[in-house]
């Protein structure tokens, strides 16, 4: 990625190898959970893909509020989360004038159609969730129902719209199997009805925090918010993890195990990339030169974003309108998908009981 703060340099965004090319045109699908601060694995690892998407696709992206309350929160800061969420999307790029936004609550129908779900998707399938295991082990005191069966919501919000194909990171792509599995076990029984939705996987690895230890994220306190500012962003970065065995100045370095140099890769140009990678290892540059640049060009990049974000902010109307109207628009895709899945499940029409 440049220093501009414009584009991210990515690969495409690529299918699993098991699965047959996609057709045009695709509708895409994808949620971002509202729980705490956006950071900047978010943002590569999700939503930078997702705006490169939408010239390309029928994309709908989505605050998903109800699978935010799986696990331990604060009602009192859940509804300010949920716009913050929406509006720094926004100024990432998903222009609800070029996609369709929404709030998963918003919709209602597709909690009928994860009801449905639940009757074609065996118990030992969801015992099987590596992240239901992973979640139960970090929130030990509140292993609840809505956490096991969040895949089948999950399938839910997929379906409801129809979606061909799904972006998201290799941590949900076993969830995208099930999906895939309960489509086919539905239109084996009660006849074809729903696409068996494609895994797009993300072009971007799973971004480190800067303890090097762990994912990014709020929770841990390894983070880079995407509001941060430059003081902010240089105070984080000094203490971040580095090349463990380079203890000294003069040592020579390993960008290949370094996390900056990884995030490096993600804001800066490719000539300066080229240049670290070359310096740090004949100890040309050390890691606090390393780390001041990486600042600068986190700075640079996050800039425009946060200055869209600002003016949304001051302009919180305009962005519950545009999520209640992208709610309406799948509030009818999801009807018209509750309308042919009661029909094959030979259930009476609301409107005609």
């Amino acid at each position: 990625m440049s220093g501009s703060g414009e584009t991210i340099t990515q690969k495409p965004e690529t299918e699993t190898t098991s699965q047959a090319p996609l057709k045009e045109p695709t509708r895409i699908y994808s949620g971002i959970q509202p729980t705490g601060e956006i950071h900047i694995g978010n943002y590569l690892g999700a939503i930078a893909n997702w705006v490169k998407m939408i010239p390309r696709y029928d994309c709908i992206f989505c605050v998903v509020d109800y699978h935010a309350i799986t696990i331990e929160y604060d009602p009192s800061v859940m509804q300010s989360a949920i716009l913050d969420t929406a509006m720094i999307g926004m100024a990432c790029g998903l222009d609800p004038d070029r996609c369709t936004f929404f709030i998963q609550s918003h919709v209602t129908e597709t909690i009928e159609l994860a009801w449905v779900f639940n009757t074609v998707t065996s118990f030992g399938a969801l015992e099987r969730m590596t992240q239901f295991k992973d979640k139960s082990a970090q929130h030990a005191e509140n292993i609840n129902t809505g956490l096991f069966t969040y895949p089948v919501l999950q399938t839910a919000d997929i379906l409801g719209v129809r979606a061909d194909a799904v972006p998201v990171g290799e941590d949900q792509a076993q969830h995208l199997e099930l999906a895939r599995e309960i489509a086919r076990r539905f239109n084996y029984l009660y006849g074809p009805t729903f696409p068996e939705p494609r895994t797009l996987l993300s072009p971007t690895p799973r971004v480190m925090g800067l303890d090097g230890q762990s994912k990014m994220s709020k929770s841990r306190g390894n983070y880079i918010s995407m509001k941060d500012d430059g003081d902010t962003i240089r105070k984080k970065l000094s203490t971040a993890f580095t090349d463990p065995q380079r203890l000294r100045r003069s040592d020579p370095g390993n960008p290949d195990v370094c996390n900056i140099f990884t995030l490096h890769n993600a804001f800066s140009g490719p000539d300066e990339v080229a240049m670290i990678d070359t310096e740090c290892r004949k100890a040309g540059i050390g890691c606090v030169d390393c780390k001041k640049m990486l600042a600068r060009n986190l700075e640079t990049t996050l800039a425009p974003i946060q200055d869209k974000y600002h003016s949304l902010v001051q302009r919180p109307g305009d962005v519950k309108d545009a999520l209640s109207a992208g709610a309406r628009r799948v509030r009818a895709l999801t009807q018209e998908t509750m309308t042919d899945v009661r029909r094959n499940l030979g259930l009476r029409d609301r409107n005609d009981p």
